[in-house]
């Protein structure tokens, strides 16, 4: 069940976390309630599937790294979980994770590195198929040519789906 208090803290989170040392006890202060209440809150909602997950959006391009390519892997299943935790453990590695296969698409493990240019993105691509002995997988790597606005989920449904819930408690 969703009640005002959460669709409070859903509508707070929906435009980004306050950048300082206590994200949830700031907006705890706004929201009338302990940071401890926020976080079960949060966990609740996102145990419940509405919040899918949360995570930071980096404005790459702000920070001076200019390339940045998502590499895609066709890594043998049983191996795919092992070699994305390893290969998540690079600081340049700002994004991995597992996807489906597809018809004409045989790419199952994504990860993204950014770097301030082309040279430095392909010197630590060599470095990460180095020791994570990747050498054997095919891959692609596809750099972005252009920049798409980045910006979290947005909950603007979630009344609805509360109003919902209650009319058929």
């Amino acid at each position: 069940m969703i009640d005002s208090r959460d669709l409070e803290l859903l509508g707070r989170i929906q435009t980004g976390l306050p950048v300082c040392p206590r994200p949830y006890a700031e907006i705890g202060r706004c929201c009338g309630m302990p940071e401890s209440e926020v976080i079960e809150r949060l966990a609740r909602l996102k145990q419940q599937g509405f919040i899918k997950r949360m995570g930071v959006i980096v404005k790459h391009r702000k920070l001076g790294y200019r390339a940045n390519a998502m590499v895609v892997w066709n890594i043998p299943d049983d191996q795919v979980k092992q070699l994305g935790a390893r290969m998540s453990r690079f600081p340049f590695v700002t994004l991995c994770y597992q996807r489906p296969r597809r018809p004409g698409w045989p790419y199952n493990l994504f990860c993204m590195i950014h770097g301030k240019d082309r040279a430095t993105v392909l010197q630590q691509l060599e470095q990460l198929a180095d020791v994570c002995s990747l050498a054997g997988f095919d891959h692609e790597i596809l750099f972005s040519r252009r920049c798409f606005k980045q910006r979290g989920a947005v909950y603007k449904n979630i009344a609805t789906v509360a109003d919902a819930e209650a009319a058929h408690g």
